[in-house]
């Protein structure tokens, strides 16, 4: 780490701690957090022969074995799993969700504590994942969509306008602030580049702001978890000194997790609270670096809202579900020409940019239905007419490559084509053959 504002900050504050915090030798790990949409911790660990072993931050994140390739495995193209270094999954763990909470992630790209969270809500409640820049929401949809989400609204939007639309609304909300990135310098050489004492500062500013807002989201009673990627005492400790100064119907709450730290009074930046209540996590720790608090807003929680809009489908995406799946989740509505499963309680005050809310079903063809990929992804493993691969069959790797396949399991018609029960997108199934409709962006191709 050759940042000079970097070093001698850190320095001052660890004194002889410095080096073995920030000890160059120390290995960079690559991790993967399991999607509890689709599998337990346990089962996933042994059916996957790529994990090193277990990470110390949260319960579902492992860490990966050298000269792995997680990305192109059946898995991830299945959604079992989301790749984000192994310290990221610690913050979404720490708001306990529970079937039923309304959530929100309020900085949410590109979604891997998103998916988390959606995943612990197991398919009841509502996740609110927001994005403001534009490119980055489609990341976040599209993740969202591979894991299989399907109560999830994605959002493109301003954090003040989220606030307006939704107040005192969630039970948890989870604000992982742009931050200053010096957790990923080891990673990361842009990151190095581009960091200084006036990014530090321009980040905490923004991290404020943000807060402010996810306050107004948050129901009385709920649970708040504010983290960064950064080291920087303006955007850790100094920062939650500032909001509970700010905010007396807040208290701190004690973080502790298997690895890492006690957050640290010299961080405070002058604030009065006790710091030892947050969490941080260094390199030496196993992980990149993380910094966690966790707050809870004072008052009893409030019942939620349910959707004002229903809508019957067209007869064709009607007959569809009904063959296919029978009931699902959700109230069904039409925008435009496509069909979507909207989550029960989506219906707040005022216009948001959504990206996507729910699940896409499909839309109506020529007076056929055709069904939509984050459908398959959804519910793929409930469809009734499948073909059955495994990761043994060669199959697999022709499906993920765009190749037709001989069908061994499905009968004539659409088809959820499923990895060990995992879905892998839709084929067309006739003559003896499934032919393949995996979009073609995401193909394992070369």
């Amino acid at each position: 780490m050759s940042d000079s504002y970097f070093e001698a900050r850190e320095r001052e504050l660890l004194g002889e701690q410095y080096q073995k915090m920030y000890a160059s030798a120390q290995h960079v790990y690559r991790a993967v957090t399991v999607n509890l949409l689709r599998t337990d911790a346990q089962t996933f660990a042994r059916s996957a022969d790529f994990l090193e072993g277990p990470a110390p931050f949260c319960p579902e994140s492992f860490y990966l074995k050298e000269n792995t390739r997680p990305g192109r495995h059946p898995y991830h193209h299945a959604g079992v799993y989301y790749v984000q270094e192994a310290s990221a999954a610690a913050p979404a763990a720490l708001l306990n969700v529970q079937p039923g909470d309304r959530v929100l992630d309020l900085c949410a790209a590109p979604g891997g504590k998103s998916s988390q969270l959606g995943a612990r809500l197991q398919g009841k409640g509502l996740l609110v994942s927001n994005e403001y820049v534009a490119a980055r929401a489609q990341i976040l949809k599209n993740n969202l969509e591979r894991m299989g989400i399907f109560n999830a609204w994605v959002l493109n939007e301003d954090a003040s306008h989220v606030a307006d639309a939704f107040p005192e609304f969630f039970d948890k909300v989870l604000v992982d602030a742009p931050c200053s990135g010096e957790g990923m310098f080891r990673k990361e050489e842009e990151a190095l580049r581009q960091h200084s004492q006036a990014l530090v500062r321009q980040c905490s500013e923004m991290g404020a702001e943000i807060l402010e807002h996810a306050a107004r989201c948050l129901a009385p009673g709920g649970l708040l978890c504010y983290s960064t990627c950064t080291f920087a005492p303006e955007e850790d400790e100094g920062q939650i000194g500032r909001f509970l100064s700010r905010h007396p119907e807040f208290s701190l709450l004690p973080v502790r997790l298997a690895a890492g730290s006690p957050g640290e009074e010299a961080r405070r930046c002058g604030w009065d609270f006790d710091a030892s209540l947050c969490w941080r996590i260094y390199p030496c720790h196993g992980g990149e670096g993380h910094f966690m608090a966790l707050l809870q807003k004072a008052g009893t929680p409030q019942p939620g809202r349910s959707v004002s809009h229903k809508a019957k489908p067209a007869k064709e995406c009607g007959q569809f579900l009904d063959e296919m799946f029978g009931q699902l989740p959700g109230i069904p509505v039409q925008n435009g020409d496509r069909w979507y499963l909207v989550p029960e309680l989506a219906s707040p005050a005022g216009r948001l940019r959504t990206v996507r809310c729910g699940v896409e079903l499909g839309s109506v063809v020529k007076g056929r239905f055709v069904p939509a990929h984050g459908l398959a992804m959804a519910f793929g493993s409930l469809c009734r007419n499948t073909e059955q691969l495994t990761l043994a069959d060669p199959r697999t790797a022709a499906w993920l490559r765009g190749e037709e396949i001989a069908a061994k399991t499905a009968g004539n018609g659409w088809t959820a084509v499923l990895v060990d029960g995992f879905p892998l997108g839709w084929g067309k199934c006739s003559a003896g053959r499934v032919k393949n409709h995996y979009p073609k962006g995401l193909r394992n191709l070369g």
